[in-house]
C-alpha cells in the first residue's frame, strides 16, 4: 500500500518483434536505435539478436568471442538466457547476441518439442528468474529478413510485431505478406499477437515516391502507422561500422531525433494499451 492507495503493479516486461520479411528495410537499424532511445529515457531493455547475420551484435559493437554463447544455444536448449546476455556498454541495455550458427538452427530445431515456443518458453523462465537487478520493461527480438523457423519463434514470443517499411514502390505488397503471416501466427501459434506499429524508413523528403508510400500506408493501415518517419540519413548509415548506434555516433542529426521520437510514440501507445 501507498499513502494514496495500493502499490502499483509491477510492469510486465513487454516483448516487440522487430520484423520484415523484405531485407534492407531498417530492420536491423531501428531495433538497436529504438532500443537505445528507450533507454536513454530510462527503460530497460534487452536486444534478442535472432538474426544470422548478427549486425544488430555487431552494431552495438559487440564483439563475439569464439566459445561465446548465444541465441543459437538458447534455441536448441544448452543455455538459458540470462547466461548469453551481454552488456552493450550503453546504460540499461543489454543484448543477447548472434552467430553464424543459427544458420543451421532450423534443421537441428526440427525434431525438437515444441520447435516454434524455443525463444517463448526461454523468456518466460527468464521472466521468472528476474532480479530487481535486471527486470527489463521491453525485449526487442531482432528477425531475420526472411519467413522460417526463427521467425516463427519470435513471433510466438512476442506481445506484437513492430515493422519497419521502406518507402519504397513495392513496400505495400511486402507488407501484405507480413499481415497475412500475422494472422496465421495469431489463429495458429499467438493468439495475443498484435501490430505495435508501422514506422516509415530511409523517408526521402526530396521523392515524391516517399510522399507518395507514406500516404498510402496511412490510407491502408490509419493509426498503426507512426506519425514518426525515419529519415534517409547518412549519419544513421555510418554509425554501425563504428559499432554504435546513431544516438551515440551524432546524437544530433534527424536520425537520432526520429529514434527519440520513435521511442516516445511507442512508449504512449504502450501506456494507452495498459490503461485500456
Amino acid at each position: 500500500m501507498t499513502a494514496n492507495g495500493p502499490s502499483p503493479r509491477p510492469r510486465r516486461t513487454r516483448t516487440l518483434a522487430v520484423a520484415n520479411q523484405k531485407g534492407g528495410v531498417g530492420k536491423t537499424t531501428t531495433a538497436i536505435n529504438l532500443g537505445t532511445a528507450l533507454a536513454a529515457v530510462g527503460e530497460t531493455v534487452l536486444i534478442v539478436d535472432l538474426d544470422p547475420q548478427g549486425n544488430a551484435s555487431t552494431g552495438l559493437g559487440i564483439v563475439r568471442g569464439p566459445k561465446q554463447k548465444s541465441s543459437y544455444h538458447v534455441l536448441i536448449g544448452e543455455a538459458e538466457l540470462d547466461q548469453v546476455i551481454v552488456d552493450s556498454g550503453i546504460p540499461r541495455l543489454h543484448c543477447v547476441p548472434s552467430t553464424i550458427d543459427l544458420l543451421g538452427a532450423e534443421l537441428e530445431l526440427a525434431d525438437f518439442d515444441r520447435k516454434a515456443y524455443r525463444l517463448a518458453d526461454a523468456i518466460a523462465r527468464l521472466s521468472r528468474s528476474q532480479n530487481r537487478a535486471r527486470s527489463y520493461s521491453y525485449i526487442l527480438v531482432d528477425c531475420p529478413p526472411s519467413l522460417n523457423l526463427l521467425t516463427i519463434n519470435s513471433l510466438s514470443a512476442a506481445d506484437a510485431i513492430l515493422v519497419p517499411l521502406q518507402c519504397e514502390f513495392f513496400a505495400l505488397e511486402g507488407l501484405s505478406q507480413l499481415l497475412k503471416t500475422v494472422e496465421r501466427v495469431k489463429t495458429t501459434l499467438n493468439p495475443k499477437l498484435t501490430i505495435q506499429g508501422v514506422v516509415l524508413t530511409m523517408f526521402d523528403r526530396r521523392n515524391s515516391l516517399s510522399d507518395q508510400v507514406a500516404q498510402d500506408v496511412r490510407s491502408v493501415l490509419g493509426d498503426k502507422v507512426y506519425q514518426t518517419v525515419i529519415p534517409r540519413n547518412v549519419r544513421v548509415s555510418e554509425a554501425p561500422s563504428y559499432g554504435k548506434p546513431v544516438l551515440l555516433y551524432d546524437n544530433v542529426c534527424s536520425g537520432s531525433q526520429a529514434y527519440i521520437k520513435l521511442a516516445s510514440e511507442v512508449i504512449r501507445r504502450e501506456r494507452e494499451l495498459r490503461a485500456a
